[in-house]
């Protein structure tokens, strides 16, 4: 920085210097240029004032000579006559030959008079020239002494930031040191935190391995026990008493009594109550319980396509029995479906809501069913006689998902407002209130553990207990769809990265990712599912395609891309395996089946 201001002040100084020089080059060369000018001037007028005084000097002579001759002439005019006459010649000449002279030195002197006038106007001009280079000297000069100004006040301000400068790179450096240590501290720390987190995964593998281990162990040993009782009761018939209840098989071919005892048609069953959260006047009991399906059929056909609403339809459920299906829209309305013969006959519908349905969800009996909407709230309608019987409200913002807890006397629902909250139906209030951080787009539930897909991309588990985030698991993309296979133990995602992954809960990480070429997510409430027994994912994509991949496999088992004219927003497969429904942006829905 010393050399860059010994460079600075050397380069003024020679900027000084040379303008200095150049004025007195151009003075010295305006005196030379105009001093030649003059020199000529003045050497003629010199000359010509040489000739005048010389004219003057011979007109004084001539003059005397002339009264000499004159004073001669008066004198000797008797006796030389012919003499004057000489005389008079010459002097004539010699008047006629300085006239001639005389009128040549006027006619220089009047040329020399132009130029002496020519030459003072050219003085004056120069004067004037001069005059006004010295006032732009002046100017210069003074400008020259305002730039050193400017110049020295540049020169402190380049001392001090120079030393502010010294003062940054001191700062730095040490922060640079600081930043060092820190970065060097946080990779020890990361790898300590892999090595943990490594070995944590590692002891819930073994965990899992052995709990499972264990499970096999206790359902082999009470398959055993069972199928010893059951043969001991079948040696040894029980007689049978008036007050007992009887339960008769019906001989029609059936396989189960079948293959338990071929022989035995009576047994004894004691009466069992029904729990107090199913309601005998559904009609939903008298369906199959939903429990894992004999046969899952691959869906190839649409059996049924149907207007299913009057606008967007956003969403679709099988009831827990496959007999009825519920399909929620932007209409305002839920309406419900009886699958007959191939066909959706309408049933009925639930009315309430004051803006469009997004979510839809039965209670395990199929008693109840349950609907978020856009108008912050949630609403339950029993089924039989399509009366709304609960509206839960409290969100400040559009509730995306709501679904029953396993006792079916709780609810959790998640908001656009990036809240969860657990309502209790026997009270009809909010219990908790949870802040996520994030719009919550869909939310499935465990025993104890409420699982939620978010828009900044990331699976939050909760604890209702604790009323806290057990873990976070962050995805590529806007989580839209959650959904758990039969048994609870794997959660099925899709996200606006237009993947679907299946993650296994007991090691909560990814286990499988499936993908397609054309398969793209359509919105941020795009639903997946899986099949009753977890062997295959449907999903419908943002150009009407319906495609089905096989979990064994991982590659897409079957796509349906013919029926749908708009994205596909919802898929439901039913409990039984035998049906899938789909609906759309537009307005349509379409049963799908194998037949």
């Amino acid at each position: 920085m010393t050399s860059l201001l010994a460079r600075g002040v050397m380069a003024e100084r020679r900027l000084d210097s040379s303008w200095k020089r150049h004025i007195s080059d151009q003075l010295k060369l305006r005196d030379r240029v105009q001093r030649q000018a003059f020199e000529e001037i003045v050497l003629q007028y010199n000359r010509l004032l040489e000739k005048s005084d010389l004219q003057t000097v011979l007109s004084e002579r001539y003059q005397t000579d002339k009264y000499d001759v004159q004073r001669g002439h008066e004198a000797n005019s008797g006796s030389d006559s012919g003499r004057s006459d000489v005389l008079q010649q010459e002097m004539s000449q010699m008047r006629i030959k300085h006239q001639e002279e005389l009128t040549e030195l006027h006619k220089k002197r009047g040329e020399l008079a132009q130029n002496v006038i020519e030459l003072n106007n050219q003085i004056q001009q120069k004067d004037k020239e001069i005059q006004s280079n010295e006032a732009k000297m002046l100017d210069f000069q003074q400008q020259i002494s305002d730039l050193e100004g400017d110049c020295r006040e540049l020169r402190s301000c380049l001392q001090d930031l120079e030393r502010a400068n010294q003062t940054l790179k001191d700062e730095y450096d040490a922060l640079q040191i600081t930043f060092s240590a820190l970065e060097e501290k946080l990779r020890k720390t990361t790898e300590d935190n892999q090595e943990l987190v490594s070995r944590w995964m590692a002891e819930k593998a073994q965990e899992a391995n052995k709990l499972n281990a264990e499970n096999e162990k206790d359902s082999r040993r009470r398959q055993a026990k069972l199928q010893k009782e059951l043969a001991d009761a079948a040696k040894e018939p029980l007689p049978i008493e008036p007050d007992d209840d009887i339960e008769v098989l019906a001989e029609d071919g059936g396989k189960g009594g079948a293959e338990t005892s071929p022989k035995r048609t009576l047994s004894r069953t004691p009466s069992r109550r029904r729990p107090a959260n199913s309601f005998s006047s559904s009609p939903e009991n008298s369906e199959a319980p939903s429990g894992v399906c004999a046969e899952v059929r691959v869906p190839s056909t649409a059996l049924h396509v149907f207007e299913a609403h009057d606008g967007e339809v956003n969403a679709v459920k099988f009831s827990p029995g496959s007999r009825l299906l519920a399909t929620g829209g932007m209409d305002r309305r839920v309406k419900l479906w009886e699958v007959v013969a191939g066909r959706c006959e309408p049933k009925g519908a639930l009315t309430g809501s004051n803006a469009g349905i997004t979510s839809i969800e039965f209670d395990a009996a199929g008693s109840y069913l349950l609907a978020a909407s856009n108008d912050f709230a949630s609403r339950i309608w029993t089924v039989d006689d399509f009366r709304l019987r609960h509206t839960l409200t409290g969100h400040s913002g559009k509730v995306l998902s709501a679904r029953f807890l396993l006792d079916n006397a709780r609810i959790v629902s998640g908001s656009y407002d990036r809240t969860l909250k657990l309502w209790d139906l026997r009270s009809k209030v909010c219990m908790k209130t949870v802040f996520a951080g994030s719009s919550c787009n869909d939310i499935v539930c465990t025993e104890q553990c409420v699982m939620s897909g978010h828009f900044d991309k990331k699976v939050r588990f909760w604890d209702i207990r604790a009323e806290s985030i057990v873990q976070e698991l962050e995805l590529l993309g806007r989580v839209t769809s959650l959904d758990l296979n039969h048994d609870r133990t794997e959660l099925l995602t899709c996200s606006r990265d237009d993947l679907v992954k299946i993650i296994d809960l007991r090691t909560n990480a990814v286990r499988q990712t499936f993908s397609a070429q054309g398969f793209k997510c359509g919105a941020d409430w795009t639903r997946v599912t899986f099949s009753p027994d977890g062997c295959y994912v449907a999903g419908g994509s943002a150009d009407g395609a319906l495609y089905i991949w096989n979990v064994l496999t991982g590659k897409v088992d079957r796509t349906l891309d013919r029926n749908h004219n708009s994205a596909i927003n919802s898929v439901s497969w039913s409990p039984s395996g035998a049906f899938v429904v789909s609906v759309e942006k537009g307005s349509k829905a379409i049963l799908w089946s194998d037949m």
